[in-house]
């Protein structure tokens, strides 16, 4: 219940705390990316973990293993698929977290560049910010689904 409740909060909100907490630099940017990902990729992995075929746990206790082989061999690799699907979601409510945190209060960045277009009218550098954005997002999910296919090779539904 905590991390469902602390789910609903978005990234966004906490830009202020981060400020007050942490001041204005890189460090209030790690928060909002930790805000953005933790939650997400732990409720996914909770998930995974959750729905392993007891079959499988039952067939490894029958041969032998203990709770570390168990968790190492059956059940992380099969709540790996979910594990990056939280960490896709993760990515993209931290991109957008820190982006909205350089607009708020940055002297650099993506969202700056934005924000100091938009304050002197230059749609062209607006658009610029705008166009980078999406390509680091493309690229960073094109990342995140290169290395799930290269780690999930045994999953056939693999992505």
């Amino acid at each position: 219940p905590f991390f469902e409740v602390f789910r609903q909060i978005p990234p966004i909100a906490w830009i202020p705390m981060a400020i007050l907490w942490f001041g204005i630099g890189e460090v209030p940017k790690i928060f909002i990316i930790f805000i953005g990902t933790f939650v997400n990729v732990t409720l996914n992995a909770y998930a995974g973990s959750s729905q392993v075929n007891p079959t499988l746990i039952g067939a490894a206790k029958m041969l032998g293993s203990n709770d570390r082989d168990i968790f190492l061999h059956v059940i992380l690799p099969a709540s790996v698929p979910q594990i990056f699907n939280g960490m896709q979601v993760g990515f993209s409510v931290s991109w957008m977290g820190v982006l909205a945190a350089e607009m708020v209060s940055s002297f650099a960045g993506v969202g700056w560049v934005i924000i100091r277009g938009s304050d002197t009218a230059n749609i062209p550098q607006v658009l610029a910010g705008m166009i980078t954005i999406g390509i680091v997002g493309l690229l960073l999910s094109s990342l995140m689904r290169y290395i799930e296919r290269r780690l999930t090779i045994w999953n056939s539904t693999g992505i």
